[in-house]
């Protein structure tokens, strides 16, 4: 008899799937034999039925399919790509070339509800800029043919052009599943900013409105393009474009502002001193689970703080009911502590570390954005700090400037935060990043995609070797680490941080997956079905690397790109490795040799709480019946 086994996933979530089950827990009235019954369901939020069919909807030719899309869970993988990227090993930034939907799907469940901000410059559908033709039946294979990953027939390569039936529709097809995806990655607290200009921002608003809700939209703000208007071509002579601000959930946004003043700092454990105790008044917030009642005492530590309680922090609806004793690197006197544990601005973070609000006087010092922003940079500007780093000709055209991105990310808190650009272009948001974390210790991490757009064969990018859009992004990352190292050289180390600056970043690219698909159409007589049949006895494709597959089930299984990958040795005679998410604070083991028996596992001493996964035609039915009294087994 063989043992019941349960599978790594070879897909991504499926989005519906997910959506239904969220819906269920809130409306289980709702459903009927596991579907959902509308009628119950508008019954239940007290709407009564429509007589007339006419009501206020947002709709395009496409959108159906688009929906469709966006559920068609990806099959693809990330893979590493350790030549291109820079101090891969240590580095928590990422730059993933891809097709920036299939990459979205894949980042999901690592990533949900983690990003605190997202920037993105999509193409704008002026007939001209490259429009993706998405797939609807088998997105990535679509990818594949258009990096040249697969044979195709005809040219895939598309633009938009306003003779197009379905103008307006293609972008808004384009759009809409990667912001939908986009919205699933932002933190409650999260904010999102879209560059457009005139041509979409009415579609983009209405679009942004169906997924975010309009009761979220946080404004539009007219950035000065152009120092002066181009020749004139048509009535008016323009010089703005426009960034769309949402937010997830407004209430929980904080207000965007920019320092007046950068001398100051909200973080009150970063301090480059040696650790000090601090005694903490009772009744300060606590933003954790509300499950959450006690946190022990101990030492608490993530990327960037280490704090240890010691006394046990007892928690009653969100607050802390006793005085609490804590050593960590902070920057305030006991006296400055006990004025924000008074004023209400101090609280426990998500990762047990303290942060706290402004106080009124500091907000003083800060001055709130306006929706016009004249002073943030322009096209000239970003011509000129592009040439500085491609002295030898500008190999992008159109880069957003830097001090655009820069200001926006500074408006709201991002000092330990994830920052995320899915349209990357030449990378500007990465090289904003870089340095704001110069001038104010921040650890903000980004993560950047981008299609491997061609560079015309004409282009001067082209001529200079960049085959790529994404080939310039990335050159443009080492450049300006390049030039921060070099700021670096022969200044004294004052060692102001806690953790040295991240002046690196991770390459992966989109790639089909390691393992085997089925088509039950390539088995359609019984005979064909059994030699099928044989060939899936290991799942896993011919040629594969142990650590591709590695990655692929750590991102199928919800761990982040940055999981450390250990390898096991000493303990044991089978190679292992373990994978642990420092985020998470989870792991697993994984083998993926030819045979697994209990002899060579023995020096793992394998518990209930720990997860390990090997290939199936490894395991035995005894093997994997013992393995799995011992551990969570999960076979691949």
């Amino acid at each position: 008899m063989t043992t019941p086994r349960e599978h790594t996933p070879h897909e991504t979530p499926n989005i519906a799937d997910e959506q239904r089950a969220k819906l269920k827990q809130l409306f289980p009235e709702a459903f009927t034999e596991k579907n959902i019954d509308w009628e119950k369901l508008k019954a239940t939020l007290g709407e009564v039925t429509e007589t007339s069919p006419e009501r206020y909807s947002f709709t395009w030719a496409g959108k159906r399919d688009a929906i469709r899309l966006l559920q068609t869970p990806s099959r693809a993988t990330l893979v590493p790509v350790k030549d291109e990227s820079e101090k891969f090993d240590t580095t928590q930034n990422i730059f993933i070339e891809g097709d920036n939907l299939e990459a979205l799907k894949l980042l999901y469940k690592a990533y949900f509800n983690k990003v605190k901000m997202i920037y993105i410059d999509p193409p704008y559908n002026t007939g001209k800029d490259f429009i993706y033709p998405d797939n609807y039946t088998d997105p990535l294979d679509t990818y594949l043919k258009l990096t040249n990953q697969k044979d195709s027939e005809g040219n895939i390569l598309t633009s938009n052009p306003e003779t197009s039936g379905r103008y307006h529709s293609a972008w808004l097809s384009m759009m809409y599943p990667r912001l939908f995806l986009a919205r699933q990655l932002l933190r409650d607290d999260g904010v999102i900013f879209v560059s457009i200009e005139d041509t979409e921002i009415v579609n983009l608003k209405l679009l942004l409105n169906e997924i975010f809700g309009e009761e979220n939209f946080v404004g539009t703000l007219h950035w000065k393009r152009k120092k002066q208007p181009s020749f004139l071509h048509g009535h008016i002579a323009p010089v703005m474009e426009y960034v769309v601000v949402y937010s997830k959930e407004l209430s929980k946004l904080e207000k965007l502002s920019i320092e007046k003043r950068s001398d100051f700092n909200t973080r009150v454990d970063n301090s480059p001193n040696d650790f000090s105790e601090r005694l903490i008044g009772k009744g300060i917030r606590v933003k954790l689970p509300s499950d959450i009642k006690i946190i022990k005492k101990g030492v608490y530590k993530n990327k960037t703080m280490t704090t240890e309680y010691l006394t046990d922090v007892e928690i009653k609806d969100g607050r802390t009911i006793k005085d609490i004793r804590v050593k960590a690197r902070f920057r305030n006197t006991q006296q400055q502590i006990d004025l924000f544990v008074e004023k209400d601005a101090l609280f426990i973070t998500k990762n047990y570390g303290l942060r706290r609000d402004l106080l009124p006087e500091e907000l003083e010092k800060r001055k709130a954005i306006t929706d016009l922003l004249t002073d943030w940079g322009d096209n000239q500007e970003s011509d000129e700090e592009l040439g500085e780093l491609f002295p030898e000709g500008k190999p992008f055209e159109y880069p957003k400037p830097t001090k655009l991105i820069y200001n926006l990310i500074k408006c709201n808190e991002t000092e330990e935060e994830i920052v995320l650009d899915f349209f990357a272009g030449s990378a500007t948001s990465a090289d904003a990043v870089l340095q704001i974390n110069k001038e104010d210790n921040g650890n903000r991490k980004f993560i950047l995609v981008q299609l491997p757009e061609p560079c015309g064969e004409t282009s001067e990018a082209y001529k200079a070797g960049y085959k790529t859009i994404a080939d310039i992004g990335k050159e443009r990352i080492r450049r300006v680490i390049k030039n921060l190292e070099k700021e670096k050289e022969g200044k004294l180390d004052l060692k102001t941080r806690e953790t040295p600056e991240d002046l690196g970043f991770k390459v992966f690219k989109l790639a089909e997956s390691n393992y085997k698909v089925w088509n039950p159409d390539d088995a359609a007589d019984p005979a064909t079905f059994v030699k099928q049949a044989e060939l899936f006895t290991d799942s896993l494709k011919d040629g594969w690397k142990a650590e591709n597959v590695i990655y692929e089930i750590a991102i199928k299984e919800g761990y982040t790109l940055n999981s450390n990958i250990e390898q096991i040795k000493g303990k044991h005679q089978a190679e292992i490795s373990k994978v642990t998410d420092n985020d998470k604070g989870q792991s697993f083991y994984i083998t993926l040799e030819d045979k697994v028996t209990l002899e060579r596992l023995k020096g793992l001493a394998l518990t209930k709480d720990d997860l390990f996964i090997c290939r199936d035609v490894a395991l035995d039915d005894e093997t994997a019946a013992n393995l799995a009294l011992q551990c969570r087994l999960k076979t691949i």
